[in-house]
């Protein structure tokens, strides 16, 4: 058998604790204490927030003692009752990850320091193989069996965890090396050192160490891969108080209609491209509706120096436009598939020359294609007067705070397609983005000599008549 795939449960494939959930279920069935528990809400809280502590897990091992006596029928009920609100806290790109072990051939197992008893139900709804977890012992009562306050086997937690897994494999003929294992807690060091394929998801700050150390992966089941998270946030997150429009000096930024934006689920939002300026604009756009978002941008963005590394921290999907890769179309589908938002611009790049004033926007078919093969609704937004702040011909934004030009953002109803035209899709999203431009966007006109060569870069040298030819895109 090849390796397989070992995941713990809170902070890891849940987006917090489970705990908190189990306690009201369990409450429920008259298990437990009937009033809140001085300090309890707090540690939920810390747990959250640091994850495990020794302190925390002793309070777990403990949950059996607290258990004795209890019906395991009353127990069984409350997992069950437990399982939907367990599922809303499961991050979004745990059913991903899933199917790509799944597709190799690798078995999926839930390891957890949790009751077996309480985590059965949510692991046959994930539909995971199999489950390691703490069993609380059982014995015979007046009414039917109940817990007897002891812990059956080993309490699944730091090494005792990864004995389990190590045990395991043995049992099932799988090799620890072929093996991924992914946690969030420094305790659970050993179970990702003992495969071959660790990975340190959400982790506490002493993992995060290690795993720096040891060059183990870092990521976020509920981000895509290579999105950096602090304490479970993202630095678009951290970056939002900061992304206002009031706040920008050399620029008068109007955002109209930005209810429009989705406040949840996935959507492909698209807008025409008119300077370098336009991913900072829209980037307000996704801040003010308090969302993050996937930008897609050419490969010469990523290859920068720090610039780079930052676009890729924040999630965005590297661009070759040389190669024609699927990877980008690929890596879009699975943001949106989890429920995020992808962002991109149609047209591929600023267009240049005689072709900067058309009145018919041209864009290329990606869009179209992402729309079909991901189901998700496309929002078009127009963007006029980004050019005034960062033309193509400069090599740095001007920064005029006396007279800041106007900058119109408008956000329109998703367009309709069909699917499967990817011709008439593609024209349809150009023109519902067209549509949300100002009158004078759709006037013919000559432009001046001036206005033409602000749209070429720096040392522009080819044929300004040759633009209206170029493919979108293209940078020939």
């Amino acid at each position: 058998m090849t390796g397989a795939a070992f995941f713990d449960l809170d902070r890891t494939l849940l987006g917090g604790s489970s705990g908190s959930v189990f306690q009201r279920t369990l409450r429920d069935q008259g298990l437990g204490p009937d009033v809140d528990i001085p300090g309890l809400s707090a540690l939920n809280s810390l747990f959250g927030l640091v994850g495990e502590t020794r302190m925390t897990m002793r309070l777990a091992k403990a949950s059996s003692r607290a258990a004795k006596g209890w019906s395991t029928d009353a127990v069984a009920i409350a997992a069950e009752a437990a399982v939907p609100e367990l599922l809303d806290l499961v991050e979004s790109f745990v059913a991903i990850e899933f199917a790509r072990h799944r597709e190799a051939g690798r078995p999926i197992v839930m390891a957890t320091s949790s009751p077996m008893q309480l985590v059965e139900p949510l692991a046959r709804a994930l539909e995971v193989d199999d489950v390691l977890a703490t069993k609380w012992e059982t014995t015979s009562g007046a009414d039917g069996e109940v817990f007897s306050g002891g812990i059956d086997g080993r309490f699944v937690w730091a090494r005792d965890k990864w004995l389990e897994v190590r045990d395991w494999c043995a049992a099932h003929g799988v090799d620890t090396r072929d093996s991924w294992a992914y946690s969030d807690s420094y305790y659970d060091a050993a179970m990702l050192a003992g495969v071959g394929h660790p990975c340190a998801v959400n982790p506490d700050p002493r993992l995060a160490a290690v795993a720096t150390l040891q060059g183990w992966p870092i990521r976020s089941l509920g981000k895509p891969p290579g999105v950096v998270t602090i304490a479970g946030r993202e630095l678009q997150e951290f970056l939002r108080p900061l992304s206002r429009p009031e706040l920008v000096p050399n620029a008068k930024i109007e955002i109209e209609n930005i209810e429009k934006i989705p406040s949840d689920g996935s959507a492909i939002v698209v807008a025409n491209h008119r300077s370098y300026y336009d991913s900072t604009v829209m980037g307000m756009l996704i801040a003010k509706a308090g969302r993050s978002a996937r930008f897609l941008g050419k490969k010469e963005v990523f290859d920068a120096p720090v610039l780079g590394q930052i676009a890729a921290a924040m999630g965005g999907i590297r661009v070759d436009r040389g190669t024609g890769s699927d990877e980008p179309l690929a890596l879009a589908i699975e943001a949106l598939k989890a429920g995020e938002l992808v962002m991109l611009m149609p047209q591929g790049t600023i267009p240049r020359g005689p072709a900067f004033f058309d009145s018919e926007l041209k864009g290329r078919w990606g869009t179209a294609k992402l729309a079909a093969a991901s189901g998700a609704k496309v929002i078009p937004v127009g963007l006029w007067g980004t050019e005034k702040v960062w033309p193509r011909s400069q090599k740095l934004p001007s920064f005029d705070v006396t007279n800041p030009p106007a900058i119109a953002v408008n956000v329109g109803d998703p367009v309709e397609l069909t699917g499967e035209d990817i011709d008439a899709d593609t024209r349809a999203i150009m023109a519902a983005i067209s549509d949300l431009l100002p009158p004078e966007a759709k006037v013919e006109r000559d432009p001046t000599n001036e206005e033409l060569m602000a749209t070429f870069p720096p040392g522009y040298s080819g044929d300004p008549n040759a633009e209206q030819d170029r493919r979108p895109g293209t940078d020939t």
